[in-house]
């Protein structure tokens, strides 16, 4: 069963919205990635074959994305990472199977790592930990990284749309949160999907989680000709049967 769409305070007046279908255990949680939303290709397809099979499944906006409060640029990968908790503590109860989409694939770590005795499993998909130190501060010239220490800010041109935010307090902040330095204390199933396409996050970095998490039952699965999004009806059908597969075992 469909319950009405919610909003969560989040103990500071910031409402995190949020949808969620009762159903069989365990939970099927996804995570959004950096400026997406509960409603994109990806998460719109899990809770659909949720709803088939009749399992049950979170999904959420963290705050200054998608319908969410809060603004945006205020938005850090620790901040992001404690509406992940809220979310998943107040909303779900039993095992869970994390999904995490590009940022989200990051959330998803962490949150595995928080709650370790609730993850049953959890899938990447275009999974980017640290990619705001790897894929955004070591990107930039030393000129925007003065622009922005300097002012707080900056806005650098993205493929998808509008000017990408930058933030002094993203980048540092991230560093608080960087994972791939170490062994990751995650003893799940973990399922990895990437495009070899993609543009924005090396394919190799799913190579570089598998070796980092501790769990024996890693699987990496690459998509020859899968961008970053990995949202085409063949993609959906692999995240599908992926999970499917997870929840059969």
């Amino acid at each position: 069963m469909t319950l009405p769409d919610g909003r969560l305070d989040r103990g500071d007046g910031v409402e995190l919205a949020w949808k969620k279908q009762r159903g069989h255990a365990p939970t099927v949680v996804f995570l959004p990635g950096f400026r997406s939303d509960m409603n994109g290709d990806k998460a719109s397809a899990l809770a659909t074959f949720c709803a088939e099979r009749d399992q049950a499944c979170l999904r959420f906006d963290y705050s200054g994305h998608g319908t969410s409060g809060g603004r945006f640029d205020d938005g850090t990968i620790g901040q992001w990472s404690r509406d992940a908790l809220a979310a998943i503590d107040y909303l779900s109860e039993g095992p869970l199977i994390l999904v995490g989409s590009s940022m989200g694939g990051w959330i998803a770590l962490l949150a595995a790592l928080a709650r370790k005795e609730r993850i049953a499993a959890l899938i990447g998909i275009a999974a980017a930990p640290d990619f705001t130190e790897a894929l955004m501060w070591q990107a930039l010239t030393p000129a925007q990284r003065y622009t922005l220490m300097r002012e707080g800010i900056l806005r650098v041109p993205s493929q998808y749309g509008d000017p990408t935010p930058i933030t002094r307090a993203l980048i540092e902040d991230g560093r608080n949160h960087l994972l791939m330095d170490r062994p990751i204390a995650i003893d799940c199933p973990v399922r990895l999907l990437h495009g070899q396409h993609d543009p924005d996050v090396p394919w190799e970095t799913a190579l570089r989680i598998a070796e980092r998490v501790i769990s024996q039952d890693v699987q990496v699965i690459l998509v020859k000709d899968g961008d970053h999004r990995l949202s085409r009806p063949q993609d959906l059908a692999l995240l599908r049967h992926t999970l499917a597969r997870l929840l059969d075992t």
